[in-house]
């Protein structure tokens, strides 16, 4: 997309601005009428329009061409050329997007000149494009546990189709990057990936963000929805959206068009549609904060992402991709862990879940003296520590009881602890804690603990005879 389309009645005057701008080295195409121009535009795109206002034996004017074009086409310069011109017509021109505005007979220097700009506009713009397609942000999910595998295995299927997702899963499980990863993935890929945050939506400016606004002093605005034209939106958090926003998100689903604020023109989009939620959308939906068409029409394809307690396994992977990234990213020691802190890690309770992890090794790495292994001290526990001495210290629930129910107490949590952070692996848990398997067995029967698969991982828990209660 390289070349410049110049359209205008007069065939002297298209030919005399193709051979100038030909000789300053641009390749160029021309239109005589509202036909040929829309033609030229359809089959293939220009870098840089050049419009005459009126055009003789056509069905539209030069005006009519331009809210086409930019409804169309928004990062597409045009340049309005008119031997009628006055302050009015330029003034209608730039409100409908217009680069700039040249009377006849124009002066060539000027007219290189506001085309050299408007192509550099037209770069910067593709490129500005082209670094939000190619976000910093990683679409590599980590992890080899079941529940993980399960997971990406869900994604995996529908990156091959267009259906809508919702990604269900605790705050800070990933599930961002689980929509990054459809779309890397997916035959939108070279498209947009754009972000809506529900929960920071301001009600009073709803329409404008996404949906644009025509008519205002810096010509035509786009929209959330408009930047994500042939690539994937993800509605982040989806329960966060206001009402109205979701009523008005609602009729683009269905008719996949709406008009900018000011517009009177329908624009055409065409992009999937991924969301997200850590809540119970039908509890929402029974509070009246969610429309009930809404959910249905997002909740074709429903995935759930596993939060870091469910995937305990992948803790040391995750800890150690993070330690490489802040190195690579900050300069921060490029430390190990060691086995006692790996162990405190995947004993840990997560309930910020991966984004908790990676920034906790962030403080870690910072406050740490930046060489060595990272020791379990180093670490910000929840978890009783030895004093001085080596002595353990009780909790306060575990000291009043008598022995024999404390040891057994303290075997229960132990032991659920040990299983849940190998994944539910009997043979790697008897491994661990010096004991035979046989022996693991016995033990695990006496205390009431059982196993089952869950979320594509096997963990173990104790039957309250009401659901099932895990360790921490």
């Amino acid at each position: 997309m390289s070349d410049i389309l110049i359209v205008d009645d007069e065939r002297d005057i298209r030919e005399l601005i193709s051979d100038i701008l030909e000789d300053e080295g641009y390749s160029t195409r021309v239109a005589g009428t509202s036909d040929e121009a829309m033609e030229q535009v359809g089959s293939a795109l220009p870098a840089l329009l050049i419009l005459d206002i009126w055009l003789k034996d056509s069905n539209m004017d030069g005006i009519d061409i331009l809210k086409a074009v930019k409804r169309d086409h928004p990062d597409v310069p045009v340049v309005i050329i008119s031997g009628h011109g006055n302050i009015e017509i330029a003034v209608a021109a730039i409100k409908q997007g217009a680069y700039d505005f040249i009377e006849k007979p124009f002066n060539i220097d000027q007219l290189l000149v506001v085309i050299r700009r408007a192509m550099e506009t037209s770069l910067l713009r593709r490129e500005n494009t082209e670094l939000k397609r190619q976000d910093s942000k990683p679409t590599e999910l980590i992890g080899e546990s079941g529940a993980h595998r399960i997971m990406i295995g869900q994604l995996d299927k529908v990156t091959r189709s267009n259906g809508r997702v919702m990604l269900t899963g605790p705050a800070g499980s990933g599930k961002e990057l689980a929509a990054r990863y459809i779309h890397a993935n997916s035959n939108r890929a070279s498209g947009p990936f754009v972000t809506v945050n529900c929960a920071t939506m301001d009600a009073d400016r709803v329409e404008e963000v996404l949906f644009g606004r025509e008519g205002s002093e810096r010509g035509v605005e786009i929209g959330l929805l408009e930047q994500a034209h042939n690539g994937v939106i993800y509605f982040d958090e989806i329960a966060d959206m206001p009402l109205d926003a979701q009523t008005k998100i609602l009729r683009v689903l269905v008719d996949q068009q709406f008009l900018r604020v000011g517009g009177t023109d329908k624009v055409k989009v065409d992009f999937r549609v991924v969301s997200s939620t850590n809540r119970n959308l039908l509890a929402e939906i029974e509070a009246g904060r969610l429309r009930d068409e809404l959910y249905h029409r997002l909740n074709v394809v429903p995935i759930m992402v596993p939060s870091l307690e469910e995937r305990r396994e992948d803790i040391p992977l995750l800890a150690k991709y993070f330690i490489d990234e802040f190195h690579e990213t900050q300069g921060l020691a490029q430390r190990e862990l060691s086995s006692e802190a790996i162990a405190l890690l995947q004993t840990m309770v997560w309930q910020g879940n991966v984004r908790q992890l990676k920034n906790l090794i962030e403080r870690v790495l910072i406050l740490g003296d930046g060489s060595g292994e990272i020791e379990a001290r180093e670490l910000p526990g929840d978890v009783a520590e030895d004093d001085e001495e080596g002595r353990v210290v009780l909790s306060g629930a575990l000291a009043t009881l008598p022995l024999r129910e404390a040891r057994e107490a303290f075997e229960r949590e132990y032991l659920l602890t040990q299983i849940n952070r190998f994944g539910g692996n009997i043979s790697r848990t008897a491994s661990f804690v010096g004991m035979e398997r046989s022996a693991l067995h016995r033990k695990l029967k006496s205390l009431g603990v059982v196993t089952s698969n869950k979320a594509g991982a096997r963990v173990a828990y104790i039957p309250d005879g009401e659901g099932e209660r895990e360790a921490g």
